[in-house]
């Protein structure tokens, strides 16, 4: 008898708050070898509910979803639940839907234009122990990692986050919101929250009073010359 043969179903709950979405996935890994559903749950609440209840090995997780979102929900199953993992199951593939959803304990992130084989591939991956990733969402990471980033300095002055700071690093030297966006691969809605944090904390009234700010707490030099 082949490895193959020998290995037990994976036991999968499927999340997405869409009923025909849910109900289609449903359906196509039922088609599949090496999986069973055990459970279909339409929002992260009751995902949570379920992974308590039926103790699967994966579970398939939409991102968002009303009530508790898939990124909150992965968060509290996987310390909750460390013996099941998860694996996102989402239409979006940008950065402010990814990393968040990595940093909440996701071994793996597909989207949903993904082949049975490579979801088969994804859930039997981080059941052994590896990353279930998607071909374009392994590069990305790889692009991530190969950016520069801005360095949080030694010591942060009036209480700033280290977010909140890099923010006023890349303000200094003279990024738009937009383009601080860019590069902390955040919404402009996030930078503009930042700044409006980081002013409140700092005194700080405008861009040039930030600027005066960072170079008086040593956060950023005076160009040489």
């Amino acid at each position: 008898m082949t490895q193959e043969a020998e290995r037990k179903p994976a036991r999968v709950v499927v999340v997405d708050d869409q009923t025909v979405v849910r109900e289609g996935i449903v359906m196509l890994l039922g088609l599949l070898p090496g999986i069973e559903v055990v459970g279909a749950a339409g929002d992260g609440e009751e995902a949570v509910r379920f992974v308590a209840e039926l103790a699967p090995d994966v579970v398939l997780m939409d991102l968002r979803m009303p009530r508790c979102d898939g990124v909150e929900a992965t968060r509290r199953i996987r310390a909750q639940h460390p013996g099941t993992q998860v694996v996102v199951l989402t239409t979006y593939a940008d950065d402010e839907s990814l990393f968040p959803a990595l940093a909440a304990g996701a071994r793996g992130y597909l989207t949903k234009d993904a082949g049975g084989d490579e979801i088969v591939r994804a859930v039997h991956s981080v059941l052994s122990g590896q990353a279930g990733l998607s071909p374009s969402i392994q590069r990305r990471l790889l692009e991530r990692l190969a950016e520069p980033r801005p360095a949080a300095p030694a010591e942060i002055p009036d209480g700033l986050t280290v977010r909140e700071t890099e923010v006023l690093v890349l303000i200094a030297d003279g990024l738009s919101n937009q383009e601080i966006g860019r590069r902390l691969h955040v919404s402009t809605a996030t930078v503009k929250t930042h700044i409006n944090n980081l002013f409140a904390k700092a005194g700080i009234k405008d861009r040039v009073q930030a600027v005066r700010y960072a170079y008086r707490k040593g956060l950023v030099r005076p160009p040489a010359g």
